[in-house]
């Protein structure tokens, strides 16, 4: 594609890193979608949250692992398509608690935020596949990841737009 304008890792990997809300969609057992934002840290290459297991994510989950995780701005664009297992707490990096209680301060009482406080399962997403872009150097800023495996940097593939 001429013109083409690239949107390195690197970028990306920081827009996952300092996003705040990540919106993640599930699918329901009768296929219904379900968007939520949740709170969550990037951490080797996965996202990591939690949610109450009672709740519909929770359940969409256990039904069906597959998932979509989408950062706020459609503006500088990072979607991904992945699988989301829970991790049961002895498994899960030590660097996964102490990224989440440096970035979230809890509102009623000013603490650090804790990952699956109240017992609420911890949730990785192993990215597919993902895309990226610029709005304003859109088209020429589209790229789709593809991930090949954890501790892999992702590929980028370019996207050819028909507008």
């Amino acid at each position: 594609m001429s013109g083409r304008i690239t949107i390195t890792w690197a970028e990306v990997d920081r827009r996952l890193e300092q996003a705040h809300n990540y919106w993640i969609c599930t699918a329901s057992p009768l296929g219904g979608p379900h968007a939520m934002p949740v709170w969550g840290v990037w951490v080797d290459g996965r996202l990591w949250f939690s949610t109450g297991a009672g709740t519909v994510k929770a359940r969409d989950l256990a039904a069906d692992p597959r998932v979509a995780v989408h950062l706020e701005s459609a503006a500088e664009l990072v979607a991904l398509r992945g699988t989301a297992s829970a991790v049961p707490d002895g498994e899960r990096p030590a660097a996964v608690d102490s990224a989440y209680a440096a970035k979230y301060v809890l509102p009623r009482s000013g603490g650090p935020g804790s990952i699956g406080m109240g017992g609420s399962p911890v949730y990785a997403v192993m990215p597919v596949t993902g895309h990226s872009w610029f709005e304003g150097a859109f088209p020429e800023t589209m790229t789709r990841w593809r991930f090949d495996g954890p501790g892999r940097e992702p590929v980028p593939q370019e996207i050819s737009y028909q507008g």
